[in-house]
């Protein structure tokens, strides 16, 4: 459902972003933002805010939460990050801080220096011990944007680009696209709830099970924007699941009576 969603989102926002040739522009863009989930993003290296190094490979292990942006951008770029604090701030509250990462790279080369990428996330509140804003070279970023179906245009006073947060999972895989300048905390916490809690692990192991319980317990609460565990649902389960063993255990004993001799 949410990924049907998003998607539908993504095109419409698509439509009111990119310039001139707006249906084939949107619908090229849309169909290479679809097109790279399920790819592996290989490794780049970045400058980080600080001027160090850090690569793509430092993240893994982790979900991984992908933006492009760029700084002398005055409308899309700032509501996208200022509403993906918000969903993360939720997203951590959920899961605990540290349980996955973001980075945020600046697609004007030019421009987008680490000084300035440091000060464009002081300015938006964002940033953080797993949120990095990070500079790049032209040929990175042009791989970089091609390998996550990112598309971006030169138009007047700057650029026009689909608004799109890409998550990875812990091994670099797209697992999926986020779109749209604004967005519900859901639209981020539940593709992390997927990845965290419910995808790869088995569910006949005691830890996959737990996070099973996890994935369908942990419910949104759109009134206060925050996450809780829905205890009434394991109980639901638990109840279900006795019944059921009741019943077994019933028929198991009336199929027992009917092969003894004379069905005593």
């Amino acid at each position: 459902m949410w990924r049907h969603t998003i998607a539908v989102a993504g095109y419409l926002l698509l439509g009111l972003t990119l310039p001139g040739t707006a249906d084939t522009r949107s619908d090229m863009a849309l169909q290479a933002s679809q097109g790279a989930i399920g790819s592996t993003v290989p490794d780049f290296t970045f400058q980080n805010a600080d001027g160090g190094k850090i690569a793509l490979t430092d993240l893994r292990g982790k979900p991984l939460l992908i933006t492009m942006i760029y700084t002398g951008c005055a409308d899309i770029c700032p509501t996208i990050i200022e509403s993906l604090a918000s969903a993360s701030e939720t997203a951590e509250e959920t899961f605990g801080r540290g349980s996955f990462n973001i980075l945020t790279i600046g697609f004007d080369t030019r421009s987008d220096t680490p000084g300035r990428m440091r000060s464009f996330a002081r300015a938006h509140n964002a940033g953080g011990d797993n949120w990095h804003f990070v500079a790049s070279d032209d040929e990175t970023v042009k791989q970089l944007s091609a390998a996550v179906g990112f598309n971006f245009f030169a138009s007047a006073g700057g650029f026009a680009h689909i608004g799109q947060v890409t998550v990875l999972d812990k091994n670099g895989a797209i697992f999926q696209q986020v779109y749209g300048s604004t967005f519900e905390p859901p639209a981020i916490v539940e593709p992390l709830k997927q990845l965290l809690f419910g995808y790869e692990r088995s569910v006949f192991s005691l830890a996959g099970l737990g996070d099973r319980v996890k994935l369908f317990c942990t419910v949104y609460d759109p009134k206060s924007g925050r996450y809780y565990f829905d205890y009434s649902l394991p109980l639901t389960i638990l109840i279900g699941m006795g019944c059921l063993l009741g019943m077994l255990v019933f028929l198991v004993r009336e199929l027992r009576k009917t092969q003894r001799p004379g069905g005593i």
